[in-house]
């Protein structure tokens, strides 16, 4: 079960880096349209704010890859550090809302997971 969750942490670490892509209009698509605002369009960040809010989507990118890698080397701290990847980026899955649904739902389920197997003594 470990190493399942550390390639599913892996994948969506690598998941975050669309937000980063975006943000800085390194991939503007129609799936991924370049736009600066946040919470379903309703806050206006601008230009340097989403910028700002692409270098978090990286942050946790690089969060979720790091602790993937500690996850699979079963190193003592990775519980605590996944259960706070995964809360900072539910977070940015809730500032990026409705775009970030499938994230929201990869986040519930990571937290979820984690804190049964932490109720359980298994981490």
């Amino acid at each position: 079960m470990r190493i399942a969750l550390a390639v599913l942490m892996a994948l969506h670490g690598v998941a975050h880096m669309v937000g980063f892509a975006g943000s800085w209009q390194l991939a503007a698509t129609n799936e991924i349209p370049y736009k600066t605002t946040v919470l379903g369009g309703s806050l206006d960040v601008g230009d340097a704010g989403i910028r700002i809010v692409g270098l978090l989507w990286a942050l946790a990118a690089v969060g979720f890859v790091t602790v993937s890698g500690a996850t699979a080397l079963d190193k003592p701290w990775w519980p605590a550090a996944a259960l706070g990847v995964a809360l900072s980026s539910m977070a940015l899955t809730l500032l990026e809302l409705p775009q970030a649904k499938i994230g929201l739902f990869v986040n519930l389920a990571l937290i979820a997971t984690l804190l049964f197997a932490r109720r359980m003594g298994l981490v």
